[in-house]
């Protein structure tokens, strides 16, 4: 047993927990997937995990059962993210027992070992990811965004001019659709021009991205509030949209949420706010209004 203190222990078991945990998880889900190659990867990290739970067992003297829930949550995170966001937030997560074992690793030479294989884990993971999700996320990042930065600037810009949330919906779902639609279509011909992509799955992806978002942005003007407070909440509707979005690329991708969050943050309420403006000049000198 490790001779420490209290706290050191207590890290112990709780990197024990998530070795056994991880084990019963990379089982699960190399029992899901259909791709052969995939499945090998996670059957082996699998069994590396069960190798770390077992060497940790001979100094902590504790047997340990999994967590079920953890489990569950991860296996349903897969299905609805995907196995690479799922698998890559949970390698993130074991981040903190690698520096448990580094820490104590003079004294436990066999814990340094651990150590190396998370990290090969790592590369495993990278090697394998080929899900359509990530392999077409530049055309999902294409619809997202463009709807992002046209429909917060139309919207700012129909507030202004119209002050009636309930019409200012209407033709924001115009709008957006008939956008969403363009989009589509011009990313087809993109990526019909690109041999390693399926230019109507490219096409899909970016339409449904357009459209998802569109729905989202103009809910609170379908609620027939005051026009200004809808703004608002679509504004704080599009800060949320970018947050989450940037979070799942950041886990899944390695790239930096805090850069790529304020960028496209800061682009679409750049817009907003310039609609905004051209909105209240149009008002003013051309009197459209209801």
């Amino acid at each position: 047993m490790i001779s420490s203190s209290a706290p050191l222990q207590k890290e112990i078991l709780q990197d024990q927990q998530n070795e056994i945990d991880a084990y019963y998880i990379y089982s699960r889900l190399a029992k899901k997937t259909s791709n052969a190659h995939n499945a090998k990867i996670l059957f082996s990290i699998a069994s590396d995990e069960k190798n770390h739970y077992n060497l940790l067992k001979k100094y902590s003297r504790k047997d340990l059962k999994p967590n079920r829930l953890k489990i569950v949550l991860y296996v349903i995170l897969a299905r609805l993210l995907g196995f690479t966001f799922a698998l890559k937030l949970l390698e993130n997560a074991e981040q903190k027992a690698q520096d448990t074992y580094k820490k104590i690793g003079s004294s436990y030479p066999e814990l340094k070992k651990i150590t190396r294989d998370e990290e090969q884990h790592e590369r495993d993971l990278i090697d394998m990811m080929n899900e359509d999700r990530l392999d077409y996320m530049g055309s999902v990042v294409l619809g997202l965004n463009d709807a992002l930065v046209e429909l917060t600037g139309a919207l700012a810009g129909f507030t202004f001019a119209l002050q009636n949330a309930r019409i200012i919906g209407i033709l924001g779902l115009i709008t957006g659709i008939s956008a969403s639609l363009s989009m589509g279509a011009s990313e087809y011909l993109s990526a019909s021009h690109e041999h390693h992509k399926n230019a109507g799955k490219a096409a899909g992806y970016t339409a449904t991205a357009y459209v998802v978002t569109v729905f989202l942005l103009i809910l609170p003007f379908m609620l027939d509030l005051n026009a200004f407070i809808s703004l608002g909440a679509t504004l704080g509707i599009a800060i949320v949209i970018i947050a989450v979005f940037n979070y799942y690329i950041a886990v899944a991708k390695d790239f930096s949420f805090k850069k790529r969050f304020l960028e496209m943050a800061g682009i679409s309420l750049g817009v907003a706010a310039i609609s905004f403006l051209i909105g209240v000049l149009v008002k003013s000198t051309l009197g459209v209004g209801l």
